[in-house]
């Protein structure tokens, strides 16, 4: 699958799939995204408010949304907020137009009066055409330093999802699950080995696997604890 190009240079990265996330302890978040992306919702439930720290998979399950989305044909939007509001809440004028709009880092705007402003309109006009909204953020909706009421108020219209870290059981499940979407084969004593050597984040441990499957495949090796440490030096 081809990356797919949205405005601004923004990508969404081709293995954000639902097939690709580990829910761990997020699975009725994961449900309600994958319903969200099904025809005829309803507002009620195509309006989904995620929230948590770096590596629970906010911006994961975003982009999941959108490329089904573009599978099925249908245009999708995702802006990562944070990256791109130095363009202007104007990136948000005629979004009602596409079949899904998904805002990452909503953190990111927060408080600025022209950006609240330009999302109480898109909130509004997304609403009355049927479309459906995913938001993601740091803070849960009473946290945000939200000054417009009315946004606020919208706000609290949303499913809202806390999304928390995986335990390190989890997090080995979703290194086997990525290590097969990537055709490797991942034992429990390397998974483990790689918790206790790698960094914690979930990031980290996914582009430390992506380095194994190529290191392993130029070199025709299996993914063994020599092989590890003859290719990371540890």
């Amino acid at each position: 699958m081809k990356p797919v190009q949205l405005p601004l240079g923004v990508r969404l990265r081709d293995d954000a799939t639902f097939a690709n996330y580990y829910p761990g302890a997020n699975a009725a978040a994961l449900g309600y995204v994958e319903r969200l992306c099904e025809a005829d919702a309803g507002w009620a439930e195509s309006l989904i408010y995620l929230w948590g720290g770096e590596g629970v998979g906010r911006s994961h399950l975003l982009q999941a949304a959108c490329l089904r989305f573009e599978l099925r044909g249908e245009q999708a939007v995702y802006l990562p907020l944070g990256e791109v509001a130095e363009y202007g809440p104007e990136l948000l004028d005629g979004l009602e137009q596409s079949e899904l709009v998904c805002l990452d880092d909503l953190d990111a705007v927060a408080g600025r009066a022209d950006w609240e402003e330009a999302l109480f309109h898109l909130f509004n006009r997304l609403r009355d055409a049927g479309k459906p909204l995913l938001l993601a953020a740091t803070a849960s909706p009473r946290e945000l330093p939200i000054a417009l009421p009315d946004l606020q108020s919208r706000l609290t219209l949303a499913l809202v999802f806390q999304l928390h870290s995986l335990s390190d059981e989890d997090k080995l499940r979703a290194l086997q699950l990525r290590a097969s979407r990537r055709g490797l084969h991942l034992t429990e004593e390397v998974g483990r080995f790689i918790l206790t050597r790698g960094e914690r984040s979930m990031s980290a441990l996914f582009e430390l696997l992506e380095r194994l499957d190529q290191a392993s495949l130029q070199a025709q090796r299996k993914l063994t604890i020599p092989f590890l440490k003859e290719t990371l030096g540890w």
